[in-house]
């Protein structure tokens, strides 16, 4: 070994850790007395936590208390012994951190929980020394990007599966079929906006409360969430009904693919409770770090929905055809069965994020809810409506064939949005989190890396599934060549612009998660109305091939991504949602 003259050598058989190593390890003989044995085993320690402090190149500190704990087999170098004692005190303040949460969202004493979370509390610097104290800190580990992407992708891939094998059975009946079913899932969504603006303020409450360490407030957070949007889904259903068919009337579709249409929408309309129950506690579970319990029971009900869709939509052993209503009505099952799962297991205090009965029914708790989510609403409702008026020219215009393609070529790049979805998540949890625990700079980390892996992954698959085009068309539609050929064009356009639905996904999410709801309603009012809307309406004047209008996307897309980078970059999001507070 080359002599270092700037380090002290100690011979060896000398130092502590020798004479740690030269002391036999065996048990007490019958003669001898146990505090002998206590004072050895007691020695040992001093001595091997003498030389991990002496020779560690950090302060090794543990819930305020410096590690002596007797190192690992002494054959193992010190550094790597060193490293397993430090993980070792790591995960039991974890669990002790853990521990005090969990007693503190089922209704502990105050007192009990700041005393026992200041016990249980990290060192993490004199910035956060004043939120220690009250019991504020945040867990020591916060999930990566990955740890909450993967399994939202999985989730949504699953979902992405299923939306494909209902187009493979329904583009069986025909491209009447396929069109009543986009017509009728775009009608669904467009009465779904309310839910969609609860899930957006339960995200970004939860995830604050979370980050702030305050778990009871978003169990309250939750609880609220669920029983408003229980309250707007049972409200939405007679709407569902009355208005299904009307607002089908309006694509200039033939009679009999309203009529699918409408049906498909009256069914779906009665599951309006499963669905947001799935919705609303599946955001809040993710927003606190929980991603693979949604996981595990949206599997279930795919499990469920894909035997559904083949009896239903078919009309195998004895149970009647019903088509295009099939695959509503086998959705709206399954969904209800997962929902009922999810609610149950929650009830029964199974997820990290726990139940709590008392204390969620604050008028403040409401108002701060309405006041982050209904620009998610508002932003829904205007998306519903600007693709309501693209597909009224498409259909009106070029015809039902085109019009199928639309719905076909979105399912196509289904997978690309599913990643992108995930990728979105995990920036929102995030930066959430990181709002909550007055972490602006990993806010800000969070932002860009979310964004910088949805472009990579989702361009990568955008090329794939552009390349596969045409096989992929006419696996789905059969013998119908002039809506296989607009599906390609339409596949062809989306994958050419995937980054761009990446920045959407990822910096979009990362506002959301922020509390920044309105600004991402602006840049959808802007780029979906104003750029693609209006190009399309110029290019259908203009009388152009329908392959022109599907690329007005690329001018929504443009305007969206320019606006929501500069807001990103600009900082001003980071305090548009105060940080919540439970009222105990």
């Amino acid at each position: 070994m080359r002599h270092r003259p700037d380090r002290q050598h100690t011979p060896a058989g000398k130092g502590p850790l020798a004479k740690a190593r030269s002391r036999p390890h065996s048990r007490p003989g019958p003669h001898s007395r146990p505090g002998q044995a206590n004072a050895r085993r007691a020695d040992r320690q001093t001595h091997v936590g003498r030389e991990c402090v002496a020779t560690c190149p950090f302060q090794v500190h543990m819930s305020g208390v410096r590690v002596t704990r007797t190192l690992p087999n002494p054959r193992l170098p010190i550094a790597l012994r060193e490293a397993i004692a430090f993980a070792w005190e790591r995960r039991r303040a974890w669990e002790r951190d853990l521990n005090a949460a969990n007693q503190r969202g089922t209704g502990g004493s105050s007192a009990e929980n700041t005393a026992e979370t200041a016990n249980a509390s990290t060192s993490v610097g004199a910035a956060k020394g004043e939120r220690a104290g009250a019991g504020l800190v945040p867990p020591i580990t916060r999930p990566g990007i990955f740890h909450l992407a993967f399994p939202s992708i999985l989730a949504n891939l699953l979902y992405a599966v299923v939306a494909m094998v209902q187009t493979k059975f329904v583009g069986e009946l025909g491209a009447e079929a396929v069109a009543a079913v986009g017509v009728g899932q775009r009608v669904f969504f467009a009465l779904q906006a309310v839910l969609m603006a609860i899930s957006a303020g339960t995200t970004a409450l939860v995830a604050r409360a979370w980050g702030a360490d305050d778990r009871t407030e978003a169990s309250r957070v939750t609880m609220a969430s669920l029983a408003v949007g229980g309250a707007f889904a049972i409200a939405l259903t007679l709407p569902g009904f009355l208005a299904a068919r009307p607002v089908a009337s309006i694509f200039g579709l033939d009679a009999a693919t309203i009529e699918l249409a409408a049906s498909n929408v009256r069914w779906m309309s009665l599951f309006n409770v499963a669905f947001a129950i799935n919705m609303v506690l599946g955001s809040a579970l993710r927003a606190a770090g929980d991603a693979w319990s949604p996981l595990w029971v949206g599997a279930g009900v795919n499990v469920v929905n894909i035997p559904l869709l083949f009896l239903l939509v078919f009309g195998l052993y004895g149970v009647p055809a019903m088509g295009v209503a099939g695959a509503a009505f086998a959705g709206g099952v399954s969904f209800t069965l997962g929902g009922l799962v999810m609610l149950v297991m929650w009830i029964k205090q199974a997820f990290r994020l726990r139940y709590v009965s008392n204390g969620w029914y604050r008028r403040e708790r409401f108002a701060r809810l309405l006041q982050i989510g209904y620009p998610a609403g508002l932003e829904m409702l205007v998306f519903q409506a600007g693709f309501f008026i693209f597909l009224m020219l498409i259909g009106n215009y070029y015809g039902t064939e085109a019009f199928a393609a639309m719905s076909v070529g979105g399912n196509l790049m289904m997978v690309c949005f599913v990643v992108g979805f995930g990728f979105s998540i995990a920036g929102s949890t995030l930066v959430g989190q990181h709002l909550g625990a007055d972490d602006h700079e990993g806010a800000v980390r969070s932002g860009w890396r979310s964004l910088w892996y949805a472009v990579l992954s989702m361009g990568s698959l955008g090329a794939v599934v552009a390349w596969h085009a045409p096989s992929l068309a006419a696996f789905f539609l059969g013998d119908e060549p002039v809506t296989i050929a607009h599906t390609i064009h339409m596949a062809w356009i989306m994958a050419a612009i995937t980054p761009l639905f990446a920045v959407e996904f990822a910096i979009g999410g990362a506002l959301r998660g922020a509390g920044d709801t309105r600004f991402p309603l602006m840049a959808t009012l802007i780029g979906l109305i104003g750029a693609r809307c209006g190009l399309a309406i110029l290019f259908t004047l203009l009388g152009w091939p329908v392959g022109w209008v599907y690329a007005a996307m690329a001018g929504e897309y443009i305007v969206k991504a320019a606006m929501l980078l500069g807001r990103f970059r600009s900082g001003r999001w980071k305090t548009i949602a105060p940080i919540p507070r439970a009222a105990h």
